[in-house]
Formats: structure tokens, C-alpha cells, sequence
């Protein structure tokens, strides 16, 4: 039996982990990155792998790899809506986007990339730990003059043409308002070549609406956007293991990516091999718990056996 591609990732993963790295290419392990919260949204650090419940398909699992990671190079994804919708707040994305960037990135360490979407999709900077040409490339972002928001086509294929191939933590920063227009992909197909290539979203609601011209968010309050741009927003977090944000007077744009950066940089890395093998192609429904039910574990929902 030829090994798989995955297969290689789950070697590397193992020795990322300080495990063997012997394993048989006919065991289907499935790894998962978690992130675990209070009921304050604070990020709970001190986990051990017995806090830990897993079911895939509904059937108990037992965890066989377990690790803390705070210390692994990120790859991260910068997607920006630019968009007719977005005309009015593009200012606030890009400051947002730079914010990030000075935040989060380590040079020499972590690696980014920025890409834009609205009438087509374009990585307009590929991979780099230069926050100077990521900024350029934010610096050059501009609203066409036709209309259109592939926000979900977006999502699939840059997961498939530059994520997939990537290793280690993996995760898209996407500033949007979540209202697809014109797009020939569904929310579906984005949120399964995300799953695919391992990316977790966290998306950030940057809405053009009255209160945002003002400033980056109006004296009244939330930013407000479409319910179904909310709820597609909210939808690709969860169903990657990412998280929502909304800009707020009180949940401002440096709060909102010291949050992102304190979740990203305390994540518990977990491995099992599934009692009942899937098929290839098969989607399997994952349910990660800890025993202390007041805690809330943010991770994909499933995933695509191999």
C-alpha cells in the first residue's frame, strides 16, 4: 500500500509531538488542534489529555498522542474582502489587518500570506515573515468598480492551492461582512476544503453599514450587519474549530486580535486512531468535551477520512 500524503503529515506530526514516528500506513490516525475557553472567554492553558472526551461518529475514542503547543510556527492567512459592500469600511480592514500583523507575526518564525477577494480571488503577497511586504500588499488593496463577493470560493480555493500543501498550525484571519454575492461555491464546499486542508477561521464582521463610516464602529454601538452574513460568518468558525468576533466600541480591533493570538498560541494538539475505520471519502462527526462541562472546546467538527 503506497504512503499516503497524509500520512507523511502524520510522521511529521509525531515527531513534532516527541513521539515515535514509526506507524503503520494503513492506520487511519486523525489529529485535531483544540483551544479551550471559561465561561469568561478566557483561554484555559493547564489541561491534561485525561480533562479530555472524545467521540468520532458517537463512538467513545481513546486519545493516544497528547501535547500543549504554544511554541510551533503559524501559518496564517490574511483574507480581506474587497468588495463594493465593503467600500466604506476597507480603511478599518486594512488598519485591523496591520494590527494583526504587529501583533501576532514572528518574524523568521511564523509565515503569512494576503489574499483578496470580491469580483474574482487573488493572493496578492504569498507566503513570507516580512511584515513590510504584507503591509505593502495591504497598501495596495483597491475596491473594483463591478460587483461581486466570493467569499466561499475564496475560502476553497485558497485552502486547496496554498494550504494544503502547508504543515503544522494553520489558520485564515478572514475581514468580511459574510454576504456572498455572485459566488459559484457553496458555504458547504468552502467549510470542507478548509476541513480538508486543516485551516482554522476566524473571521472578524467588518460590515458597510452607516454606523462605520464614523469611524471603525459608530458612537451607537455594534457594527451591524445581514443576519446571513452574520450567520456565515459565524458558521465557518465554528465548523473549523476557529472562532466569531464582531468589532465593537468595547471589543475593539486589539482586543479582538490579542484574543485570536492568546488562542493560536495555547492550543492542545490531540491524535486518535478511530475504533471503526472509515471509508475513504467518508465525513466523520468529531465531539471534543472536557470533563468540567462549564468549559467550552473550540475544534473542527469532523473530518474527511483518507
Amino acid at each position: 500500500m503506497p504512503i499516503s500524503r497524509r500520512s507523511l503529515l502524520l510522521g511529521s506530526a509525531l515527531r513534532l509531538w516527541g513521539q515515535d514516528a514509526k506507524f503503520s500506513t494503513d492506520v487511519n490516525l486523525v489529529t485535531l488542534l483544540a483551544t479551550v475557553h471559561d465561561r469568561d472567554g478566557r483561554v484555559v492553558k493547564n489541561l491534561s489529555r485525561e480533562d479530555f472526551t472524545l467521540l468520532d461518529d458517537g463512538r467513545p475514542q481513546t486519545i493516544s498522542h497528547f501535547s500543549r503547543e504554544s511554541d510551533l510556527p503559524l501559518r496564517i492567512g490574511l483574507l480581506v474582502d474587497t468588495s463594493r459592500s465593503q467600500r466604506t469600511v476597507i480603511e478599518a480592514e486594512r488598519r485591523a489587518s496591520y494590527t494583526f500583523l504587529d501583533q501576532v507575526l514572528r518574524e523568521g518564525k511564523d509565515r503569512a500570506f494576503v489574499a483578496r477577494f470580491d469580483i474574482d480571488v487573488e493572493v496578492v503577497q504569498g507566503f513570507t515573515s516580512s511584515r513590510a511586504e504584507l503591509r505593502s500588499a495591504l497598501e495596495g488593496l483597491k475596491i473594483p468598480g463591478q460587483t461581486a463577493t466570493l467569499i466561499f470560493e475564496a475560502v476553497r480555493k485558497i485552502s486547496e492551492e496554498q494550504m494544503r500543501a502547508q504543515t503544522g498550525r494553520k489558520a485564515y484571519i478572514l475581514l468580511s461582512d459574510g454576504v456572498s454575492f455572485r459566488d459559484p461555491v457553496s458555504i458547504g464546499t468552502a467549510i470542507e476544503y478548509a476541513q480538508r486542508a486543516d485551516v482554522i477561521i476566524y473571521s472578524i464582521l467588518f460590515a458597510g453599514m452607516p454606523p462605520v463610516v464614523q469611524g471603525l464602529v459608530g458612537k451607537h454601538g455594534r457594527v451591524v450587519g445581514s443576519k446571513p452574513g452574520r450567520m456565515a460568518m459565524q458558521r465557518l468558525a465554528l465548523e473549523t474549530g476557529g472562532d466569531y468576533f464582531e468589532v465593537t466600541e468595547k471589543e475593539t480591533i486589539e482586543n479582538i486580535c490579542a484574543r485570536i493570538e492568546d488562542a493560536l498560541r495555547n492550543q492542545y494538539s490531540l491524535g486518535y486512531t478511530p475504533r471503526h475505520p472509515a471509508k475513504s471519502g467518508e465525513y466523520r462527526k468529531i465531539k471534543l468535551t472536557t470533563r468540567n462541562k462549564k468549559l467550552l472546546v473550540r475544534t473542527r467538527d469532523g473530518y474527511y477520512a483518507q
